[in-house]
């Protein structure tokens, strides 16, 4: 690993204006340099005051950092809060009435709610939860559409001190099944379905199916909203609507004070092969950094309308949804549907009716919106927009000026945010008003998150050169165990080849020469070695998509290979109709030969298949292990129900 190459060369620097840089919370490089020497000097200390600053305790901590079982962190552990007091009982006397939601519907009926309305709703349904008999430190596991209840849901096992574990609604009940036998559930959140594209997706059932196939006899309720008004099958006395458990509940609800390390969720990590594996994160140190987080990168004003359009089932929708942007008393949008419905002007639609100031979305929804309309943006009104960001993969440099010139005007800083479910939060990313922008650099690290690459033995590699991605202190909103297997903590994220103290983020990064920042070129699974040399996949997707007139999309993985150890085989999706036979052999070759002139031949695919679309979940993230598996011929045995459409991979088998 530690002589991963880069191919990928990008002299482009885009400078925050001067009207950014004045009015912004972290305001110059000087400002954040001086907040990162801070750090440097006294790391608990710089720690401490942000949580006493930012937090609101019931019981006010004495020690900041516990190392002593180490890599079993304990931030603030002696103190005590309520992460639903913390973002909603705050804004009561300040602003109860500013909108704390807006809601869309995929039928475009948007509601409106204010704090005040929002902690009311969520007091009454905490109540409901109380009266089923469920009680702090017990597990309810919520699989919910995109909503207001799935915030109101989230928030009231908060206040009761229940620790929730979200399950993303495209999941299926085998998912389903898991993770509640896994968590040791208690109670399933739930809705009769849900709107998306103009379908509806049915999620009742799916539970039944999973509480019918044994091994969840933990569970005693099932709540169910209703959402999409179709009959379901409710069996008595385990199943409730929604309705009746919050009637005649009370508005008022005392919170549930807990200490620091008290778990508020489990959140179990996609695309895992055998046993899930259930990220457990705390509640005074992960709502630490999603507050933070809000005021530094998204650079947090009091009249911003703030859009994540991340689904509240993925760690992104936890930390910039349900908790930080109400933490930090901003109002925000929440979507129940997707971007290409009905059209594929959709986001820049609500962008332009609801005066969207932070725009936050996945590279992966970018390149889709740019195959679908590249010129859709410009028919809009997008002037509101202050600040664009990307997450959850990196995004390669084409797009991301498409996403610079396009739809931010050239004149919004985009923040190419970098972190993980285990992380909590950002941990490398751009500050919009200090940090100079080069596209497909995620640049530094936030002030007292110290990252570096390093190789296989943990020993800092020079910039430049490639390696492992890896922080050398922990960190406030970091993963405390992985829920039942601390061994599997231990080992996946604190390695003893790298001395048991660095956390292995399990990317591949470098470090430029000339500015120190970071670049991720892929997982450290996504490495391919081709005749000797260490290639990121990121960067040959890069390259294949910097060819604008053709490709809109493209995935890279490796083969085995006799002659060159690996062979580099691309799923490209174009811009214009999916060729065949010698057209899309004759195409095939173009394609070689432009990543060769991009990036060399050392590059070039062996094998180019072209599909309609990549194997996406319904949250639009690439199944790459899919397309391992059929760039390897073999049987594809994983559950495929997540796929938003099974079709592509028989496209996608068929060789030229």
């Amino acid at each position: 690993m530690s002589n991963i190459e880069s191919v990928l060369q990008e002299s482009r620097v885009f400078a925050p204006s001067e009207a950014m840089v004045k009015q912004a919370n972290v305001s110059g490089m000087a400002a954040y340099e001086a907040m990162c020497k801070e750090a440097e000097r006294d790391f608990e200390g710089f720690w401490a005051a942000l949580a006493r600053e930012n937090l609101l305790w019931s019981k006010p901590f004495t020690r900041t950092l516990d190392e002593s079982n180490a890599p079993f962190y304990k931030w603030f552990d002696d103190g005590e809060l309520n992460a639903s007091y913390n973002c909603l009982d705050r804004h009561l006397k300040t602003q109860p009435d500013k909108v704390a939601i807006i809601f869309e519907a995929d039928d475009g009926k948007v509601t409106k709610v204010t704090y005040r309305e929002l902690y009311h709703r969520v007091c009454q349904f905490a109540n409901g939860l109380k009266a089923l008999g469920i009680r702090k430190g017990e597990r309810v596991l919520i699989y919910m559409p995109m909503s207001v209840e799935a915030v109101v849901a989230m928030q009231a096992c908060a206040r009761i001190g229940a620790t929730h574990s979200v399950v993303f609604g495209g999941f299926s009940a085998k998912s389903l099944q898991e993770r509640i036998i896994d968590a040791g559930a208690i109670a399933v959140i739930c809705a009769d379905g849900q709107f998306r594209g103009g379908k509806e997706i049915p999620l009742k059932p799916a539970v039944d199916e999973a509480l019918a196939m044994g091994g969840c006899d933990t569970i005693r309720d099932v709540v169910v909203y209703r959402r999409s008004g179709s009959p379901v099958a409710m069996s008595a006395p385990r199943d409730k609507w929604w309705h009746d458990v919050v009637q005649g509940q009370a508005q008022d609800c005392e919170p549930t004070w807990v200490n620091a390390e008290h778990p508020l969720f489990i959140l179990y990590t996609s695309g895992s092969t055998g046993k899930p594996k259930g990220v457990q994160h705390s509640t005074g140190g992960y709502l630490l950094m999603a507050m933070l987080t809000m005021k530094w990168t998204f650079d947090s004003k009091p009249g911003d309308i703030f859009w994540c359009t991340a689904d509240v089932g993925w760690v992104t929708g936890h930390t910039y949804i349900a908790y930080g942007p109400l933490a930090v008393g901003a109002t925000e949008v929440v979507f129940e549907g997707v971007p290409t419905y009905p059209d594929a002007g959709r986001f820049w639609k609500m962008i332009q009716d609801h005066k969207v100031n932070v725009f936050y979305t996945a590279p992966t929804a970018i390149r889709s919106l740019i195959k679908a309309g590249g010129d859709m943006p410009k028919k809009y009104d997008l002037s509101s927009l202050r600040i664009l960001g990307t997450v959850g993969e990196p995004i390669n440099p084409e797009a991301w000026m498409w996403y610079h010139e396009t739809v931010g005007g050239g004149r919004c800083p985009i923040v190419d945010t970098w972190w993980q479910t285990e992380t909590g939060g950002h941990m490398i990313t751009p500050l919009p008003g200090a940090t100079p922008l080069v596209p497909g650099s995620c640049t530094l690290p936030l002030p007292g998150i110290m990252a570096a690459i390093v190789d296989e033995t943990g020993h800092d590699v020079p910039n430049g050169q490639g390696g492992l991605l890896v922080i050398k202190r922990p960190w406030p909103s970091m993963i405390r165990t992985i829920w039942g297997d601390p061994d599997r903590y231990r080992k996946s994220y604190f390695p003893e080849e790298l001395g048991g103290k660095l956390y292995l983020a399990g990317d591949g990064s470098l470090r430029d020469k000339e500015r120190g920042y970071f670049r991720i070129v892929g997982r450290i699974d996504d490495v391919l070695n081709v005749s000797g040399h260490r290639l990121g996949t990121m960067e040959i997707e890069s390259a294949l998509v910097a060819n604008s007139k053709l490709v809109a999309e493209a995935a890279v993985v490796g083969r085995p290979d006799d002659m060159t150890g690996e062979a580099v085989v691309a799923f490209v999706v174009l811009k214009g109709a999916r060729p065949s036979g010698d057209a899309a052999k004759e195409l095939a070759r173009e394609l070689r030969d432009w990543v060769a002139k991009e990036i060399g031949p050392i590059a070039k695919p062996k094998e180019i298949r072209f599909g309609d679309n990549l194997p996406k979940t319904r949250s639009g993230k690439i199944m790459r292990r899919l397309l391992r598996a059929i760039a390897k011929g073999e049987e594809i045995t994983q559950d495929v129900s997540t796929l938003e459409n099974p079709a592509i991979l028989d496209q996608l088998k068929q060789s030229l």
